[in-house]
């Protein structure tokens, strides 16, 4: 089941990729929708799994600092690398701004390929509250990653390859747990790091980038969509 779950994860994870370069021409709105999808699944998503694995282990002062780490460290990453603290037009290599944001994407589907394959060690009724909710935002992490990498004026043939990599990331968790085991209370701290991450992303990029050329009112109720759809899938996932 675990493995058929993995198929169903790189399938909503490449559509939705297909959809942003489908409609590039609309990046603005893409960028502000997912933008709003990035901040609700950390808020609604990789928060509560967080606090729920953790309860009774660590306190939620604990948890609250490890997100401000998490949002703190990739503010360092931000700021000393140049991640995007610059000009585009007059960078030589505009989408090397969009490696970081991309691949803490695709960790961050990695570690559902895990929950889901370690849910399942679990029973498959726990496993298959984990995958709902996974499925829930895969069509999104495809938007998110496609839409990151167009906004640093990658092409459509570098969004495509980061896209595959995250449509994998997924399924190659599920099969990594094969070979491992990570106690939920572990993933719970992992998972309130990857909030920070999100936030950061979310606050920091995507809404200034989606506000960047287009300040209209369309791309403030994209953001505040994408925030309402991800928080209605991952409810009625939960």
């Amino acid at each position: 089941m675990a493995y058929i779950v993995a198929l169903a994860t790189i399938i909503s994870t490449f559509l939705g990729g297909l959809f942003a370069i489908r409609f590039k021409d609309k990046l603005h709105l893409i960028l502000g929708f997912s933008a709003g999808a990035v901040i609700a699944v950390a808020l609604f998503d990789l928060l509560p799994e967080s606090l729920e694995l953790t309860s009774g282990a660590f306190d939620i002062k604990t948890i609250t600092l490890l997100i401000a780490c998490g949002f703190s460290f990739y503010l360092i990453l931000d700021r000393f690398f140049s991640i995007h603290a610059h000009d585009d037009d007059k960078c030589k290599n505009p989408s090397h701004s969009s490696k970081l944001s991309a691949t803490a994407l695709i960790f961050h589907s990695l570690l559902d390929g895990i929950g889901i394959g370690l849910a399942f060690k679990v029973s498959p009724a726990v496993g298959s509250v984990v995958a709902a909710a996974v499925l829930a935002h895969d069509f999104s992490d495809g938007i998110n990653t496609v839409g990151i990498i167009l906004k640093n004026k990658g092409g459509q043939k570098r969004a495509l390859y980061w896209l595959i990599a995250d449509s994998l990331a997924p399924a190659i968790g599920v099969v990594a747990t094969i070979f491992f085991t990570v106690s939920m209370t572990s993933l719970g701290l992992i998972l309130a790091v990857f909030t920070g991450f999100f936030l950061y992303i979310g606050a920091s990029d995507l809404i200034p980038e989606s506000h960047h050329q287009h300040p209209t009112y369309w791309t403030t109720f994209a953001t505040i969509l994408g925030m309402a759809v991800l928080y209605g899938a991952i409810h009625l996932a939960g």
